[in-house]
């Protein structure tokens, strides 16, 4: 029986995790069409100003979608 929750919770924290990382790609998506620059030449340029703040985005939507999945594991 323990097995089975066991695997039932890393099941739920792999979706989590495939969850968290689609709400990254999105918010970095979104970020990129609200800038009037864009992101992606800007990091390639070495813009330490936008990596900081892209960094910013990807801590903060971690956070907020990685507790509302783990809220939901208990």
């Amino acid at each position: 029986m323990e097995m089975s929750i066991a695997l039932m919770n890393l099941g739920y924290s792999v979706a989590g995790a495939l969850l968290t990382l689609a709400f990254m790609i999105f918010g970095y998506k979104l970020f990129d069409r609200l800038t009037p620059f864009d992101t992606s030449k800007e990091l390639a340029d070495k813009n330490i100003a936008v990596g900081i703040v892209v960094g910013s985005v990807f801590i903060g939507l971690g956070i907020a979608v990685g507790l509302v999945i783990g809220m939901g594991l208990n």
